[in-house]
């Protein structure tokens, strides 16, 4: 579990924004996805990620962190959809990168609408490769979303929950993150940013 606090210092720290709602409207969400790097580069084929949201509502802080995945699932580090390999999402800050609208023509998701940049692995080794020189800026699809549809339900494995999606792993998880977002799309419109730190940038 990380705090809020950290959270907040670490965006500002790498001289990103964090929205502090100055203007007390409510809802000015800070969406922030962690990326576990304690476990290397290997694929683990699990949601050991984190996703947090943190907002406030009539001045007071609101702070949620759900499990997830920052990484594509092994069926499609095996099985490539792109040439030039795998999509990884790197690490940054991407403003109002991503809207509601459905996943996939299927449940209302947080599409990507900006580029991205994205490192991409085409080697199939079960080993991420976060390499410099082979980097992809552009819209790819990288939405955020759900595994499971099952009410009361949590998926354990990612296997083709992601080609390169950050993908919240418990349905309940799903909605409350889904139901904060509808919220903040009545007040501030729908333009959401996307922020995705490592573990060890987190003090």
């Amino acid at each position: 579990m990380y705090t809020r606090e950290q959270i907040q210092s670490t965006v500002e720290g790498k001289g990103y924004k964090y929205f502090t709602d100055d203007n007390n409207k409510g809802y000015d969400v800070n969406i922030v996805g962690i990326r576990n790097d304690y476990t290397g580069r290997a694929v683990t084929n699990r949601f050991d990620d984190k996703i947090t949201i943190s907002y406030k509502i009539d001045g007071k802080w609101q702070y949620h962190e759900f499990d997830c995945t920052t990484d594509p699932g092994d069926d499609w580090v095996e099985n490539i959809l792109n040439e030039k390999g795998v999509a990884i999402l790197k690490p940054g800050q991407y403003r109002g990168s991503h809207k509601l609208r459905l996943h996939q023509g299927k449940y209302l998701a947080l599409g990507q609408k900006k580029e991205v940049t994205v490192y991409r692995d085409r080697n199939k080794d079960s080993v991420y490769d976060f390499d410099e020189s082979k980097t992809d800026t552009g819209i790819f699809g990288i939405n955020i979303h759900r595994a499971t549809k099952h009410a009361g339900k949590k998926s354990t494995y990612v296997d083709k929950w992601s080609a390169g999606c950050q993908v919240i792993a418990s349905n309940d998880d799903w909605h409350c993150f889904l139901d904060i977002c509808q919220s903040a799309r009545e007040i501030h419109g729908n333009s959401f940013s996307y922020t995705l730190l490592n573990s060890t940038d987190i003090a």
